[in-house]
Formats: C-alpha cells, structure tokens, sequence
C-alpha cells in the first residue's frame, strides 16, 4: 500500500500572503475514497449543494477570507437546515447577479467556516498528515542560470520529512500536484527528477518516493482542495518564531486552526552525519538559495 501527498501551493502571487508555501496533507490510499465521499457529505451539509454547480470552488482564500467571518458573525449560529437553504440562496443569486440578503450573506459565512472546520476535522479522522515548506515572500533568485535547473532548498526539505515518514511507515509515498500552468509545472518536475537521478540524497530517497509526480485540476481533486485549505492556514497562522518564522496573522485563522494544524503535522526522527533528530512535517526556510553553514 501507499500514501498519496497531494500539494498546493500559497503566496506564490507575491501580493498579499505572509510568505511563500509549498506542501499538502498526506492520505493512505486505504483511505482516500472513505476521505472523499466524507467530503461530499460535508459540502452538501455546509452548503446545501456542490459548489461547482454555482461555479465555485472549496479553496482556502474563498472559504476563510476575511468577510467570510465578518459575515458568520453577523448573527447567531444557524440551524443546519436554515442555513443550507439560505446558502442556496446566496449561491443562486451569485449566478444571477443580484445581491443577496442579510441572512443570506450569515447563512454563507457560517458555511464557509463550517466547512473548513469540518475539512480539518476530516483529515484528523482519516489520519492524515501534513507536510509544508516555507519561505520569505520577498526572496529573490539570485542572477544565476544554473539555479533555474536545480531543485529549490525548500521543496528538497518538504520532500526530506515526506521520505523520513515514507521510511518510518515503511511504505511508497506517490506526489499528486495542482495543475497551475503547464510550462511551470514541466519545469518544476524536470527539476524534481534531475534531483531525484543526479543527486546521491534524491537517489536514495526514491527508494520510498516515486520521483514521477501526478497533476490533476484542483476544482476536480477533494484531497488537493483540502491541501490548498492546509497550506492557506498555515501561510496565515502557523509560526515558529525560534526558526524567524514570524511575520504578522490573522487571529481567527490561529484561535480556529492552530491547533488542527498542529495536531496534524508530521512529528518524526530525521538524521545526518549520524546523528537523530526530532524532525517536523513544517518547516521555514528563509535562505532559499543560499547554502547555510
């Protein structure tokens, strides 16, 4: 058997996220359809629909920005079925362009948050684990032609605590990716494979990762649009300011999801030159392209 890491990514806009996140929530293969049809099951008792009928999508920025509180707060909890109806509502107006109405706009918040809630909730019932890898979003690429051909510094340490995982469990782990655009992805994966074949840790580590990874369209993907959820929350409220991983949050996202996505992470023992360490599935790296001492 195998685990699946399905991966997104956050902040690589450079406009308005903290920082730049690469990474996603591992699931075994054992359990990734129970996972999805949970999902399904979750989506109609939030939203009353699937989202994709009104053309929308269950991603991070949608579900929890910020008016997506104001408005789940705007009133008190709603009954299951008050506030399914309501968001139909909302959904429906939405298509025909008209504005929606007060207990509309609560019915859809209070989804929304819901929704999120219930998606970490999920992944901790079906075991999951979660893996990301961060940098600074105002790092910039050195002026050097060679850095284009070569597997980045965070994406090889997302890579490291998936293998150390992989190698605990004793089983192949397979990458499933968003689809963002094709000449970037092909990019990125002749990266990951000249890692993987020209390198002596990439060789060793496909041993339990197989270096090929799949690229499926998010809006069609359960467990990617769970990762794009994982990673927003942890670009806006996981920290570990003895790393320098500190810049400012959103205080709803730390209160509601801190605790998921600790309770979450990969914790497990990774080593080097000999020696065992205590190792985590998130990790700041804020030299992307520099060597460290």
């Amino acid at each position: 058997m195998s685990w699946l890491l399905f991966m997104d990514e956050s902040g690589h806009d450079h406009k308005t996220m903290p920082y730049e996140v690469r990474g996603g929530i591992a699931l075994h293969s054992g359990k990734l359809w129970p996972f999805v049809q949970e999902m399904q099951r979750l989506e109609l008792d939030s939203f009353g629909a699937q989202l994709t009928q009104y053309r929308k999508e269950l991603k991070g920025c949608k579900l929890l920005d910020k008016d997506r509180f104001k408005w789940a707060g705007q009133g008190p909890n709603m009954e299951p079925e008050t506030r399914r109806k309501h968001c139909r509502g909302f959904l429906t107006k939405g298509l025909e362009k008209k504005t929606p109405t007060r207990n509309e706009f609560t019915a859809y918040g209070q989804a929304c948050v819901n929704m999120a809630t219930g998606i970490f909730e999920t992944l901790k019932t079906h075991d999951a684990k979660l893996f990301a890898a961060a940098i600074p979003c105002n790092a910039r690429k050195p002026d050097k032609p060679e850095l284009d051909e070569i597997l980045r510094k965070d994406h090889v340490f997302l890579l490291e605590r998936f293998y150390y995982f992989l190698e605990a469990k004793q089983e192949h782990g397979l990458l499933v990716m968003d689809e963002v655009e094709k000449a970037e992805d092909r990019r990125f994966v002749r990266r990951m494979e000249k890692y993987f074949i020209e390198t002596a840790t990439g060789r060793y580590r496909a041993s339990w990762i197989v270096p090929s990874p799949f690229f499926v369209s998010s809006d069609m993907a359960y467990p990617v649009q769970a990762a794009d959820l994982c990673i927003y929350c942890v670009n806006w409220g996981f920290r570990t300011p003895k790393t320098g991983m500190d810049a400012p949050v959103r205080k709803e996202i730390v209160e509601r999801f801190r605790p998921w996505m600790s309770d979450l992470q990969f914790v497990g023992e990774g080593y080097k030159g000999g020696r065992v360490y205590q190792t985590y599935g998130v990790v700041y790296i804020p030299d992307p392209y520099t060597p460290r001492k």
